[in-house]
């Protein structure tokens, strides 16, 4: 599995690339905090797969890790995606690198 680290992500940020960012937490830990990326919690990702862009780069992030390589996984294996990315630490390796006040649930 293809991972970035949050370093490379704000990288990526700040250079302006075309990329996507899919957020797979829930709702409510979305709206606590996020990274600006979509949120298509991982429960309902695979009904809402036609969201996913197949053309650029697909960063997929949640809280630590754990259920956006889980997203990876299963978005490669059952849809045949070669452009996932897992953002590895999730957003807590993000609040602890760049953004120490940030709430996380």
């Amino acid at each position: 599995m293809k991972e970035v680290t949050v370093q490379e992500l704000k990288q990526k940020i700040d250079n302006k690339e075309d990329f996507q960012l899919i957020d797979v937490r829930e709702t409510f830990e979305y709206e606590t905090s996020n990274l600006d990326g979509e949120n298509i919690p991982l429960g309902g990702l695979l009904i809402e797969v036609d969201k996913i862009a197949t053309d650029k780069p697909v960063i997929i992030q949640c809280r630590s890790g754990k259920r956006s390589a889980a997203a990876v996984m299963q978005l490669e294996q059952l849809h045949g995606f070669t452009n996932l990315y897992n953002l590895k630490g999730g957003i807590l390796a993000w609040q602890e690198a760049f953004d120490p006040n940030m709430p996380v649930y």
